[in-house]
């Protein structure tokens, strides 16, 4: 851990990405939330951004001002891939061209609501990696009216040809003559699992939207649209992949 002349002052460093004021960084380094390279950081320490490892809560700090991170609300009708064969919309369609950046995990053609593009390579296989385990929510309209042994099924896990699923949260939120809306909150990854858990307790769906990704969610974006994410929404997004709870740091940049 550099004390010496080399590299520059750690609060400065911080307030720079835009953690918070260089006051509020001070504070940060005194409370010990700030470490360098796995060690805690105190006043007075120099780093070398381009060395060295800077994490607050356990959350690492990104210096690299070229990363973006965006969250699309993904309209269906819309292929999750950066290019199509076969010429239909895809979601990167829908972003700035530029910097290029993939889609966080995926979402089938004609599934809505929010993903994440980025060129953070970090932030993405974290996110991605099943044993991270990052809980989604989605919101499906399924046919019919499930009954409570189908929601159970759904809660404590299904036979798919892949395996069984994990256990999941699952709730009816409204229910109608010949269908219903669930709620449903799984940790996996698999290719369809939304869809193919409720056809296997007799209730296909008709529309399904993820409305959540870990602590991430915005109700305001419409169909197609997108917005820049803020710093403390990436942070939330590592501490919920990491396994973390990173406590405010300052005001959003």
């Amino acid at each position: 851990m550099p004390t010496g002349d080399s590299g520059e002052r750690l609060q400065k460093v911080l307030a720079r990405a835009g953690l918070a004021s260089r006051r509020a960084c001070e504070n940060l380094i005194a409370a010990g939330r700030v470490t360098i390279d796995g060690e805690v950081a105190m006043l007075g320490n120099r780093v070398d951004v381009e060395r060295q490892r800077v994490e607050v809560d356990g959350v690492p700090v990104s210096f690299d001002t070229d990363l973006v991170h965006y969250v699309l609300n993904k309209p269906a009708g819309v292929i999750t891939t950066a290019s199509d064969p076969q010429g239909r919309p895809t979601v990167v369609q829908l972003v700035p061209s530029e910097p290029r950046v993939v889609p966080v995990g995926r979402l089938d053609r004609d599934t809505e609501g929010l993903l994440v593009l980025t060129n953070d390579g970090e932030l993405a296989n974290l996110l991605a990696h099943p044993r991270h385990g990052v809980d989604k929510t989605y919101l499906a309209e399924v046919e019919g009216v499930p009954k409570p042994a189908a929601v159970r099924r759904l809660r404590e896990g299904v036979e798919l040809d892949d395996g069984i699923t994990a256990p999941a949260r699952v709730r009816v939120v409204q229910s109608a003559d010949d269908h219903a809306a669930l709620e449903l909150i799984i940790h996996e990854g698999r290719n369809r699992q939304i869809r193919r858990m409720c056809e296997a307790v007799g209730h296909p769906v008709r529309r399904l939207i993820r409305t959540r990704i870990g602590p991430l969610h915005d109700a305001s974006l419409g169909p197609g649209e997108w917005r820049v994410l803020a710093l403390s929404e990436v942070r939330a997004l590592y501490a919920a992949a990491l396994g973390s709870s990173p406590r405010p740091a300052g005001r959003d940049r």
